[in-house]
């Protein structure tokens, strides 16, 4: 069961017609994932507002260094609550696909809605650590969902279209917050997450389970699923999944997190007044989303052709690059604003590194303990997210600038590269069954 049959790379013209249930499948997939994305950028697009607020209501003083700490203290719970969504995956490998897709969007949908209504960051703090756990788990049920409900030949392109929603949900939450979020404040922009609990209401009605996933259900009798991703033939490749996830994971929260607020404190410095700063921040927001999607599409054929470890090397390299450009150079320029944004394309293209995942996860394990692989792999590295966060506010405060701390995230991109070549290889292998 745990081996995969090695097959010719079916050219990506090849295309097998879709029917109606894969195609719900994957929208509903794709909805979820984008509301996904967009729940998790909001915090980050309204950092400075709530912040600002909140503080003194929790005998806190509003200071800059004061956001900043406090920030990152909640942007690491938040990945605590992260981390701790590995436990949806061997619910998923027990129960199914789509019920455990549909109460991942329920739960942070819930939790984010209940953010709006905090009095103090402590009550924040718990309603992002919740919601959290939601997030987390809908990436692992969505991409398993989608690997196993499509056709082999087309299988492969959708984990790169699978991936584009979770960034166009940050392009969706640049445009809430240009228009809800400036008129209506920060509560405002965490009412609004409620929505994608429709879309749980949605997979439930119309999604069913992966024919896949139903056969083999079927014949397994030891239900441990989170074990087996341990045995000797697993062990290594779910320990080098782990760490390479653990790398893109930093780097995505360098990116998408501390970018609204390094382009609001450049537009500031620029003379930008009122809502003008948040504006740019959406801005940025969307430049971002923009070059992560088509980093996403982009991906899938460049690793097809060269090979799944070559072409994350080569997105670990532009996120290098990209991260020391913006925050270590531009950030410190007089006139830094307009270079910066520029940059934030390369950095969201380089970022489309987390659709190698969606390609590459369940292409390593059999269905029995899939789901548990992709949930268990893309949540533990959540854990040293929260550590290196807490790390970031904690140097923002001491030295008293944002650049060259996020700056300095572009190491573990450095040291992923060193890790890429221990993984294993799977490109013109199929699906194991």
């Amino acid at each position: 069961m745990g081996s995969s049959v090695q097959v010719a790379s079916a050219p990506l013209s090849i295309k097998t017609k879709l029917n109606r249930q894969q195609i719900n499948g994957f929208w509903a997939a794709w909805s979820g994932w984008l509301m996904d994305g967009m729940d998790s950028v909001i915090y980050a697009l309204v950092l400075t507002p709530a912040m600002k607020q909140l503080l003194p209501m929790s005998g806190i003083q509003s200071t800059a260094s004061n956001i900043a700490l406090y920030g990152s203290i909640l942007f690491a719970l938040f990945l605590v609550g992260w981390g701790l969504s590995f436990l949806w995956g061997p619910i998923a490998d027990r129960f199914g696909r789509s019920k455990s897709l549909m109460l991942t969007i329920l739960v942070y949908a819930v939790f984010t809605c209940l953010s709006g209504f905090a009095h103090n960051i402590w009550e924040l703090a718990i309603f992002r650590t919740l919601a959290g756990i939601g997030i987390g788990g809908e990436w692992s049920m969505a991409g398993t969902f989608v690997a196993e409900s499509w056709p082999e030949d087309r299988r492969k392109m959708g984990a790169g279209y699978l991936q584009t929603g979770y960034y166009a949900g940050f392009f969706v939450a640049a445009a809430l917050n240009y228009t809800i979020g400036a008129s209506f404040g920060w509560r405002a922009m965490f009412f609004v997450g409620i929505v994608p609990a429709l879309v749980s209401f949605w997979v439930l009605a119309s999604v069913k389970e992966p024919e896949k996933f139903t056969k083999v259900i079927q014949k397994t009798k030891n239900h441990q699923p989170l074990s087996k991703i341990f045995t000797p033939e697993y062990r290594k490749r779910t320990l080098i999944n782990s760490l390479l996830l653990t790398v893109a994971i930093i780097g995505l929260w360098a990116g998408s997190v501390y970018e609204p607020t390094a382009i609001i404190q450049l537009a500031t410095k620029t003379g930008m007044r009122g809502l003008a700063p948040v504006h740019m921040s959406s801005y940025g927001t969307a430049i971002l989303s923009i070059g992560t999607i088509l980093g996403c599409i982009l991906l899938v054929p460049l690793a097809e052709k060269i090979g799944r470890k070559k072409a994350l090397a080569v997105y670990f390299a532009v996120m290098i690059v990209s991260i020391i450009l913006s925050f270590g150079w531009a950030f410190y320029l007089p006139h830094g604003l307009a270079p910066f944004m520029v940059i934030l394309f390369f950095l969201g293209f380089g970022g489309g590194n987390f659709a190698m995942f969606s390609l590459w996860l369940p292409e390593q394990y059999p269905t029995d303990r899939r789901a548990s692989a992709f949930a268990f792999t893309t949540s533990i590295g959540r854990f040293v997210g929260a550590i290196v966060t807490f790390i970031i506010g904690s140097l923002v405060h001491q030295m008293g600038t944002l650049g060259i701390p996020v700056a300095l995230t572009s190491i573990a991109f450095l040291i992923g590269i060193l890790i890429i070549p221990a993984a294993k290889e799977t490109r013109g292998d199929s699906l194991p069954e």
